[in-house]
């Protein structure tokens, strides 16, 4: 699934061909991805000119000046294409701007989503109303994630994949922020001591950007909008890397399951 710094990659790329653009023409090639797109969609965003984009946890989105914003989700496999040669039988939603550039919106399993939501109530629209501070903005810091954490008995890799405590963190990121941070994933969320939520921080600040900075992991189906591949897989310490030694250990990363989701870990770093 695309994660926080694919979804923000995105975006970057279609701001280079979308911000300030006219919307020419908009199709939808289906009815529906995980759920039916808006009835107005069409009508609202033809002739409409794009003002910004910008992310929200895994969201995506793009003002337009009609105080609307649609919003994309790319779910499991969804990316957006950058005037490709010719479209494909997964490429379900259609964007052509008034210079001539045309984006499609790709998803094979049909896990994403798009909606259109009142830019002004954006915040308060229910898929972000209690979303947590963004792991880069001002909002992530000890103080939160000791509250947050406070009395929590499952397990501190589990914790951070709720989206309430901070929006946008996925299964990879939070595998590679515990390793640089040195925390055992199995560990309660409240026992997490001051100094490791002090490590941990600056640990999650710096997996995210270095992973934008490389365009994303590059996982079966996820390219960035200009087709290019993520590089920052190459720099996995522990995400897939069961039974490889470990970069500082030199012993074996360790593969567990907590929640129905796959954990990679070095017993012998994190405690």
């Amino acid at each position: 699934m695309p994660e926080l710094p694919e979804v923000e990659t995105t975006v970057r790329g279609l701001a280079s061909v979308l911000e300030g653009e006219q919307i020419a023409r908009i199709e939808t090639r289906r009815a529906d991805l995980r759920r039916p797109f808006p009835p107005d969609l069409v009508q609202v965003m033809t002739g409409a000119t794009v003002t910004g984009l910008g992310r929200r946890a895994k969201y995506g989105l793009i003002h337009v000046d009609r105080g609307q914003t649609l919003v994309f989700h790319l779910g499991m496999s969804g990316r957006w294409r950058i005037d490709p040669g010719e479209l494909g039988a997964h490429d379900h939603l259609v964007i052509e701007t008034g210079s001539g550039r045309c984006l499609a919106l790709c998803d094979p399993r049909r896990f994403g989503s798009v909606d259109l939501v009142e830019s002004e109530v954006l915040a308060a629209w229910p898929a972000f109303a209690a979303l947590g501070p963004e792991p880069l903005g001002d909002g992530l810091t000890v103080a939160h994630l000791r509250t947050a954490l406070a009395g929590r008995g499952a397990s501190i890799k589990q914790v951070l994949l709720d989206q309430r405590i901070i929006a946008g963190l996925g299964n990879i990121y939070v595998c590679e922020a515990l390793f640089r941070a040195g925390i055992d994933p199995r560990k309660a969320a409240g026992a997490v001591s001051a100094p490791a939520l002090k490590r941990l921080v600056p640990a999650i600040r710096e997996i995210i950007a270095e992973a934008i900075e490389a365009g994303g992991s590059t996982l079966r189906d996820y390219a960035r909008p200009d087709g290019e591949l993520g590089y920052f897989s190459k720099r996995f310490d522990v995400y897939d890397r069961e039974g490889q030694a470990c970069s500082r250990s030199h012993g074996p990363i360790a593969r567990i399951v907590q929640g129905g989701r796959s954990t990679w870990f070095c017993p012998a770093c994190q405690r």
